[in-house]
């Protein structure tokens, strides 16, 4: 998309290529005195009395009330693509918040390919992914409601996309037919391997709506936009009069591709024969939860956390992942100046570790992280680099509700060792509320190549925003402006949103520049959105100055109004 232009050309906002892209927990509900009935007997040696159907209706009544709170959430969609039968049984038996919450620790070290480790790769991998399918497959849902968004969850990225976004002429391989042909938009997504599907899985998904919904088939000739009109779209062997376009319809094996040399040779997914059986085996195994790798559990060590001497700043910032899922990134900024470097090896070298820690109110930890931040500097450049920040970033996925953040971290050369405790509220995005992420100021924003995206320190999607922990800013610099909103109404036949964003930059009372656009100018625009700018800082005076931003739905009715303040120094 094209950078919109402003009537100032020292005060330009320019719009960078439009890509990516969910508060406390509901307090369970007291449960109704159950009537009163002849004890079960459970006695060794004696059968279980059979429920009664009354019995069985009230235990059901009890236990969906049990999960209209923020567990049924994480059941019904957090996990929803990857939790297997077996667990959701076991989980919808459990009658307790304690026990709920054991099986959910359970339930994802179970799925931690590095037991040994502090981390799990697997859960923030997962999250990541929703993030993405959020924001990249929305279409008048969740993106991860849709059908790529669930496949990109279970299984990753593919290896290979062949994308047809505007459809239009198609050259059918020889196992479709052959011929040319129109079609609807399509993808076809290519995997090497997938453990329990097979080897050269190629899934289709085609809007036959024309529209950014795409549907997961099982039948080539669903993309095929002639396939219902004489004498257009024929194959080699229609065309030739060999065969007629009507035997399309009479066909058994569930699909409507035209006769071709050689039928049933089909060898359309993977090299597995292309039967209707066979495609709708491949089909229910890719939408089966991918299988799970049990591993042996350790248990984790208290950390003693030590006062303070070496000082940092820290931000976090909230955006959501799912309703019971914010991806929390925690970002923390140390001056040079005040870390020590020793000489080593030609390079002047600093090393500092850092240690995190999340916890409930009650003291039970969720989210623990260790990593190491280290500096080499040449030494023609020690003098100017002593003047810069180290940035580091951690991204947790937390629910919503109020947790305590303690990070420590320590200076090796020097042994200084500087802490932090406070308070940390993430919120909950309700489905019905307008809503908005953090408002980040940023003194980087750039794209990252394609096998970074969704990964890495200060990655969002396929963008690296690295918050400006002390939101302070030169001249010479630009500053970035990143902002997801979530929530926005969309036409019922279009899918499309009707929104006005309003920029406006405030210098005390004054207002020193102002723009405003629609979703119409943004790219991929649908119930959730991404705001990214890049607002150059030379034309302003140094001061203190508030950024505010205005999102009105005009089809909701519903506007919210995010803000931040920022410094500009010589």
């Amino acid at each position: 998309m094209s950078s919109p232009k402003f009537p100032s050309a020292l005060l330009s906002l320019l719009l960078l290529a439009g890509v990516w892209g969910v508060a406390a927990p509901a307090q369970e509900q007291n449960q109704p005195e159950p009537e009163k009935q002849e004890p079960v007997p459970l006695t060794e040696g004696l059968p279980q009395r059979e429920m009664s159907e009354k019995e069985r209706k009230r235990r059901e009544k009890r236990l969906r009330e049990e999960l209209e709170t923020h567990y049924r959430q994480w059941l019904q969609e957090d996990v929803a693509y990857i939790i297997t039968p077996e667990e959701k049984t076991a989980f919808r038996e459990l009658n307790t918040d304690e026990e709920r919450e054991q099986f959910i620790e359970q339930f994802w070290l179970r799925r931690d390919p590095t037991p040994d480790t502090i981390e799990n790769e697997y859960r923030e991998e997962h999250y990541r992914r929703i993030a993405y399918a959020n924001e990249r497959f929305a279409c008048g849902k969740r993106g991860w409601r849709t059908d790529r968004g669930r496949v990109y969850i279970a299984w990753g990225p593919p290896d290979e996309i062949e994308s047809h976004p505007s459809g239009g002429t198609y050259v059918r391989p020889y196992e479709e037919g052959g011929g040319t042909t129109s079609t609807y938009p399509f993808e076809k997504w290519r995997y090497r391997y997938l453990e329990g599907v097979g080897q050269e899985v190629i899934l289709e998904f085609v809007s036959p709506s024309m529209t950014c919904e795409y549907r997961i088939t099982i039948d080539p000739s669903e993309k095929d936009a002639l396939l219902h009109v004489p004498g257009a779209g024929l194959s080699l062997l229609e065309e030739m009069g060999l065969a007629s376009k009507t035997d399309r319809f009479d066909r058994t094996d569930g699909t409507r591709l035209p006769t071709r040399v050689g039928e049933f040779g089909d060898q359309r997914f993977g090299s597995r024969v292309g039967d209707h059986f066979d495609r709708m085996q491949i089909l229910a195994n890719v939408m089966r939860p991918p299988p799970v790798k049990f591993r042996d559990l350790e248990t984790l060590v208290e950390t003693r956390i030590s006062f303070n001497l070496l000082p940092f700043e820290v931000r976090t910032d909230f955006i959501r992942v799912t309703n019971d899922t914010v991806l929390v990134p925690v970002t923390i900024s140390v001056q040079k100046k005040d870390v020590t470097f020793q000489l080593k090896d030609g390079l002047h070298q600093s090393v500092v570790n850092v240690f995190g820690r999340v916890s409930t109110l009650t003291g039970r930890v969720v989210q623990t992280f260790e990593d190491v931040i280290r500096l080499d500097v040449p030494p023609s450049l020690f003098q100017q680099t002593l003047q810069q920040t180290a940035v580091y970033q951690k991204a947790l996925p937390l629910r919503p509700g109020l947790y305590k953040l303690n990070l420590v971290l320590k200076d090796l050369n020097s042994g200084n060792i500087g802490t932090l405790e406070q308070r940390l509220a993430v919120p909950r995005f309700q489905d019905d509320q307008l809503a908005h992420s953090t408002l980040i100021l940023a003194d980087r924003i750039e794209r990252v190549a394609t096998r970074n995206v969704g990964s890495g320190q200060f990655v969002i999607g396929d963008l690296k925003v690295r918050p400006s922990v002390s939101e302070r800013f030169t001249r010479s610099q630009r500053m970035g402006v990143y902002l997801q909103v979530y929530n926005l109404g969309v036409n019922e036949e279009t899918f499309k949103p009707d929104a006005t964003i309003e920029y406006a930059v405030r210098r005390g009372e004054e207002v020193v520049f102002t723009h405003t656009e629609t979703t119409e100018q943004l790219e991929r625009a649908n119930r959730q959105i991404t705001i990214e700018k890049i607002l150059p800082l030379s034309g302003f005076p140094p001061g203190e100055y508030t950024l505010d931003i205005r999102i009105t739905d005009h089809i909701r009715q519903q506007t919210i109004h995010p803000t931040a303040t920022f410094r500009i120094t010589k």
